[in-house]
């Protein structure tokens, strides 16, 4: 079956940077459009990126220019790094895979890690 394992997560000051990566397995990784979200307390989950199979990218607006998601194919994983961190970042991060390569629809990113913690201190 397709597993998710998110990692990379943790504490950092405001103005500060983080990777998190996704190990995926189950799957063929180099097909895939592979997906982060984010989800505040008392939030929703939203989206913030995604890299499709052919290297792709997309972001929300709230993290262009900040994050940068890539994918090693040969470690079929996918990272986000995340710079210039703003407490409003704060939020469990999900990967989310779809086996779509060029999947554009956030509901066909159907299988899901069980996230990494990411805390922006002021």
């Amino acid at each position: 079956q397709v597993q998710l394992v998110e990692s990379g997560g943790g504490l950092v000051q405001a103005g500060g940077s983080l990777r998190l990566s996704c190990a995926a397995s189950g799957l063929t990784f180099g097909s895939s459009a592979m997906g982060w979200y984010r989800q505040a307390p008392g939030k929703e989950r939203e989206f913030v990126a995604r890299i499709f199979s052919g290297g792709a990218t997309y972001y929300a607006d709230s993290v262009k220019i900040r994050f940068t998601c890539s994918r090693d194919n040969d470690k079929s994983t996918v990272y986000l790094q995340m710079n210039s961190l703003k407490p409003e970042d704060t939020a469990i991060y999900y990967c989310a895979a779809s086996k779509n390569g060029w999947a554009l629809r956030h509901r066909d990113y159907n299988y899901w890690g069980q996230g990494t913690q990411v805390t922006v201190s002021s």
